[in-house]
């Protein structure tokens, strides 16, 4: 009787890890478009240290990321235990900021160019400067990406939250807790790879000889020396377009309208004949990442005539 009780229990156990594992990799999912946006900001935060001083910046930074996801995954779980309809607003939110954040970050760089690559020099200089507080520098560096990451991991602990909503709060618990671990670890040990892929190319490229093996050491060097920026733009452009999509989608799907919208379009599609199959394939993502450049349009529009508003009525009272 207790063997039975024993194997009912496992199995009950088995259950819900399959539950919840199922969950988690659906979560993933939905904020993976946030975790490049994440590894991408964080690696470029963390650029500009001495070598040497790299992946202590980035242990710096990643336990600064574990205080943030203490505080944050708590106070997710409180509201929705406590205030269960606030998640849904909460969700809105973090998707209007996700296209908001992609809006301007493209905006900026074409309107700002001259002044981004201005401060790209200054960055160099001030790492050659031999009078500068490398000390105080990285202290600088450190906090920026922390406050940086505390934003990044609160939207991906509420799309994960938002993902398991009508889940038992058991479950809610294990899923959230799970991403926020998973997303910390994911994002600072590639980070770590990234920081030193040029250390890396460089070591290899130095390498003596002139046998055949240290040749092919030596173009592995070259091509991860050139490799690294490409791989940095790169996850700039790719994070920026996962913040229309993950951010436009979770606006749609929150708009009955909008969603419906989206189906008639793809149903549309699927009846052109030959090709519409195919094409339906990636009619929802398309119309998530056009909605987010737009929702991304709107909401900068309105932070900056806000921000002019107050500009003015301070001016006037002073």
């Amino acid at each position: 009787m207790a063997g039975t009780s024993l194997l009912a229990l496992i199995d009950d156990i088995v259950t819900v890890l399959d539950d919840v594992a199922a969950m988690t990799k659906v979560a993933a999912k939905k904020t993976a478009g946030v975790l490049g946006d994440d590894l991408a900001l964080n690696a470029e935060q963390v650029s500009g240290v001495r070598a040497k001083r790299e992946i202590p910046v980035v242990w710096a930074v990643a336990k600064g990321s574990f205080i943030n996801k203490l505080i944050l995954v708590p106070a997710a779980l409180l509201i929705s235990v406590t205030l269960p309809w606030l998640i849904l607003p909460l969700l809105m939110i973090g998707g209007a900021y996700l296209c908001y954040e992609g809006f301007e970050k493209v905006y900026h760089h074409i309107m700002h160019a001259k002044e981004e690559k201005e401060a790209d020099q200054a960055l160099v200089q001030a790492f050659h400067n031999p009078k500068q507080d490398m000390v105080a520098f990285e202290q600088k560096k450190i906090k920026g990406a922390i406050r940086t990451d505390f934003i990044l991991s609160a939207e991906i602990i509420v799309i994960a939250l938002g993902t398991v909503a009508n889940q038992p709060f058991s479950k809610q618990a294990m899923v959230v807790a799970s991403i926020a671990l998973f997303m910390t670890v994911a994002v600072y040990g590639l980070v770590a790879v990234i920081v030193k892929l040029d250390d890396a190319g460089l070591h290899l490229l130095r390498t003596q000889g002139e046998t055949a093996w240290v040749k092919v050491k030596k173009a592995i060097g070259s091509g991860l020396l050139s490799f690294a920026p490409f791989l940095m733009r790169s996850l700039s452009i790719i994070g920026t377009a996962a913040m229309f999509m993950v951010g436009g989608g979770i606006l749609v799907h929150g708009v009955p309208f909008f969603t419906k919208q989206e189906q008639q379009i793809e149903h549309w599609v699927e009846t052109i004949p030959a090709v519409g199959d195919i094409f339906a394939w990636f009619i929802p993502t398309l119309y998530n990442a056009v909605f987010g450049i737009l929702a991304g349009g709107v909401v900068l529009l309105m932070v900056t005539l806000v921000i002019k508003a107050k500009s003015s009525f301070m001016g006037a009272k002073s």
